[in-house]
């Protein structure tokens, strides 16, 4: 009986998010997590603390 519970559950997910996929403004998430990951680039080699130099 597991199995027939644990398939329905995908199935019925499944199902579900290719309704909303098709019917709503989904966002990219592969661009939006390309973007946040940009933006924190960008802001670690603005803000880093500059390396010590060992000759001193």
């Amino acid at each position: 009986m597991g199995i027939i519970r644990s398939c329905f559950s995908f199935m019925m997910g499944s199902a579900v998010g290719v309704y909303v996929a098709q019917n709503y403004d989904v966002p990219n998430i592969r661009k939006l997590f390309n973007t946040g990951l940009l933006i924190g680039k960008h802001i670690e080699e603005n803000y880093r603390k500059p390396k010590k130099r060992d000759d001193d």
